[in-house]
C-alpha cells in the first residue's frame, strides 16, 4: 500500500504540474496534451506510453484498493466489539478520514476520467466525443461551470487530506520514520505534498470561473 501510494503521489505531482500549463495559454496546453501522446515515438506506437503509464496506474490503483480493504478487515478483526466511547485525541482529522477520503477521491478519479480522457463528457452541453473539441476547450466549458468546479474543489479537498496523511503513512511503513527529527520531516512532507497537489489542481478551475483562462 505504501509503494503504490508512492507512486501516485509521483503521478499526481507530474499531472499537476501539466494541468498549470492552461495558463499559458490555448496552444501550448494543446500541444502539451499531444506531445504526451507521442512519448516514446518510434519506438512506441501513437499514445503507446500513455497506454503503458495508464495500465500501472490501473494495477497500483487495484493493489492500493486492496490493500486498503484487507487492512481495514485485519483492524475489524483484531477488536471485533466497538469501543463505548472513541478517543481521536492521538490522531489526525486527515487520519480519521483516511477510508472515505480514499472513496471519494476513486469515485472523482472515475469521473475525471469519463470528463476528460475515455468518454470526453462535456457537461455544458452532454456532448461526448467531440473530435474537434480541444483539451484547452473542455477544461474550459467543464470549469466555466460554477457547480463543476465546486464538486471540483471539494475532491482536491479529500486529495489533500488523503495525502497528507497517506505521505508520512507511506514513509512510516517503510521505515523512514525511526527518530523525531525524521517523523517531523515526514509530517512537513505530508503538508507540502498536501498544499502543492491540492493547490495547484484547484488553481486551473477557480482561474476558469474568474475569468483568467478563457477560450
Amino acid at each position: 500500500m505504501a509503494v503504490s501510494g508512492l507512486l501516485f503521489i509521483g503521478f499526481v505531482l507530474g499531472h499537476m504540474y501539466g494541468n498549470l500549463k492552461a495558463f499559458a495559454g490555448e496552444e501550448k496546453f494543446n500541444e502539451y496534451a499531444h506531445h504526451l501522446r507521442e512519448l516514446g515515438e518510434p519506438m512506441l506506437p501513437y499514445e503507446g506510453f500513455l497506454w503503458i503509464m495508464r495500465v500501472g496506474l490501473l494495477v497500483a490503483i487495484i493493489v492500493h484498493v486492496a490493500c486498503a480493504i484487507a487492512l481495514w478487515k485485519r483492524a475489524a478483526d483484531a477488536r471485533p466489539v466497538k469501543y463505548v466511547a472513541k478517543r481521536n485525541s492521538g490522531s489526525s482529522f486527515s487520519s480519521r478520514t483516511m477510508r472515505w477520503g480514499g472513496v471519494t477521491v476513486l469515485v472523482f478519479i472515475v469521473w475525471h476520467l469519463l470528463n476528460f480522457t475515455v468518454v470526453k463528457i462535456n457537461p455544458s452541453n452532454g456532448e461526448t466525443g467531440d473530435p474537434d473539441h480541444s483539451p484547452y476547450a473542455l477544461l474550459v466549458d467543464t470549469f466555466d461551470l460554477w457547480w463543476m468546479t465546486i464538486l471540483y474543489l471539494i475532491a482536491m479537498l479529500a486529495l489533500a487530506l488523503h495525502l497528507h496523511h497517506g505521505t508520512f503513512s507511506s514513509l512510516q511503513t517503510l521505515g523512514l520514520t525511526n527518530s523525531a527529527v525524521s517523523r517531523a520531516r515526514a509530517r512537513a512532507a505530508g503538508w507540502v505534498i498536501a498544499i502543492v497537489v491540492a493547490g495547484g489542481f484547484s488553481l486551473v478551475p477557480l482561474s476558469v470561473l474568474v475569468g483568467i483562462i478563457e477560450k
